[in-house]
């Protein structure tokens, strides 16, 4: 346990918790770095890729809703899954998380720095070695700010998210007016019909979309962290976890079909983890067009922020709890933050950086922590899934909307989300596979050791 005390109490409000969920998923850096995987695997099918994984991960969030009523946890996934099903189901409920983040921060660093060359170095933007240099730069600027505490996170996020909302509605404005009478791709009922999707068109397609989604449920591991709720009331983070994945879902619709109607395919893939930037550069004059590129660094850099959290608070609650070790739940005395399992993230981010710099293109780094985060994502998220079925199983026989709200739902979409990533898996490349599969199975090493150390080994 930490000497130092706890995390800091009541300092994020509903409002705050739902821009947190909203920038957790970095919906500009989201449609930037994932659209050209997304179109290339499945074309116009996207669309209809991001509304029913807005349905799954709907479900997935009713359960982290239900489940958060147990008890305000920063460990959210790991503390609920192990509370239903046991403290190893729930170790490695968290451990799928902290993979994830590790990861995340590759995916995530990389078109922060592209963005930031294409301003300031254009000619560097397709150099590894550049991009990997540039990104852990942004990487030790966002871990600095998370570190000095939660108020400052809080404040950097609400203004972070206010100008790219800004510039991403000016966006989806210009796009309508300037195309929907004369579109790339021409809207059609196909893109939204279940009936145009093969299995493995659908699971290749949800894995990618689902990376799209990911990061609402920062608000939960912030749930120790913000104020309490009136009484019986939802806790303010399960409120805000609601509103942003409402938000999301009616975002992202839209955003993919002003891609298609706007951008070609051949156009798409140029742009790779540009395509807001090739988007504003049809409809807006230079240097307009690079507010575009601007919003995805400040979304990025949204993202990194509450991964960064997400990461240190999951630590933190195993660390407390000894299923890892002790020194990750020490807090900073001033600050209120475990500063060490958020120095750990950063570690590790700043060495995959650049150990990623060693591999050819920036798109393939970039494919390949995609599909494993996905892949991660699925796994942790159905624990959460199953848990608040079976938790709350008695619901069934309670009335129309507990059984679906509570039972029905969350367990559809988890059993979704295993057959995404069991289905995915003949896909992967060997290195997709040793970073989503291997990643996962690493965690045994951490289990046993903190087994080991609570039956006494350490002493002996």
């Amino acid at each position: 346990m930490s000497a130092q005390g706890g995390l800091a109490k009541g300092v994020l409000g509903t409002f705050e918790s739902a821009i947190m969920g909203i920038a957790g998923t970095a919906p500009a850096f989201s449609v930037a770095v994932t659209t050209a995987a997304i179109v290339a695997a499945v074309g116009v099918l996207s669309v209809g890729s991001i509304f029913y994984c807005g349905l799954i991960m709907f479900g997935i969030m009713l359960a982290f809703f239900h489940l958060s009523k147990i008890s305000p946890h920063a460990g959210a996934a790991y503390a609920w899954v192990g509370h239903v099903f046991g403290r190893k189901w729930g170790f490695f409920a968290g451990w799928g998380l902290l993979v994830a983040s590790i990861f995340f921060m590759v995916s995530a660093t990389i078109p922060a720095a592209t963005s930031t060359l294409v301003l300031l170095a254009p000619d560097r933007v397709e150099s590894t070695v550049w991009v990997t240099g540039t990104a852990a730069v942004w990487l030790t600027l966002v871990t600095i700010v998370v570190t000095k505490g939660i108020k400052h996170a809080s404040y950097t996020q609400l203004m972070l998210t206010g100008v790219e909302t800004a510039v991403v509605i000016t966006l989806i404005a210009g796009a309508f007016v300037e195309y929907g009478g004369n579109p790339a791709h021409t809207p059609s009922l196909i893109w939204f019909s279940p009936f145009s999707f093969t299995p493995q068109l659908f699971a290749t397609g949800a894995l990618t979309a689902i990376f799209f989604y990911w990061g609402w449920d920062v608000t939960m591991n912030l749930s120790e962290e913000t104020r309490a709720g009136a009484t019986g009331q939802p806790h303010p983070a399960s409120q805000g976890a609601f509103w942003a994945m409402v938000n999301l879902i009616l975002f992202f619709i839209i955003m993919m079909i002003v891609v298609l109607i706007v951008l070609s395919d051949d156009e798409i893939a140029q742009a790779n983890t540009n395509v807001l930037y090739a988007i504003a550069n049809k409809l807006f004059p230079a240097p307009w067009s690079y507010l575009a590129v601007l919003s995805t660094i400040l979304s990025t850099i949204g993202t990194i922020e509450t991964q960064i959290l997400q990461f240190s608070r999951s630590m933190y609650a195993m660390a407390r709890d000894e299923m890892l070790h002790p020194r990750y739940s020490r807090i900073h005395p001033k600050w209120q933050t475990p500063w060490v399992a958020t120095f750990v993230i950063w570690f590790l981010g700043v060495l995959l950086l650049f150990s990623s710099s060693y591999m050819p293109t920036v798109k393939s780094i970039l494919e390949s922590s995609i599909l494993a985060i996905g892949f991660q994502i699925c796994f942790y998220m159905s624990l959460a899934g199953f848990a608040c079925a079976w938790h709350y199983r008695d619901k069934l026989t309670g009335g129309l909307y507990g059984a679906v709200s509570y039972v029905l739902w969350p367990l559809l979409a988890a059993a979704f989300m295993v057959f995404i990533a069991l289905y995915s898996i003949p896909t992967f490349d060997p290195i997709t596979t040793l970073l989503g599969i291997g990643g996962i199975l690493v965690g045994f090493i951490p289990l046993l050791l903190g087994n080991w150390r609570q039956t006494g080994g350490a002493r002996g």
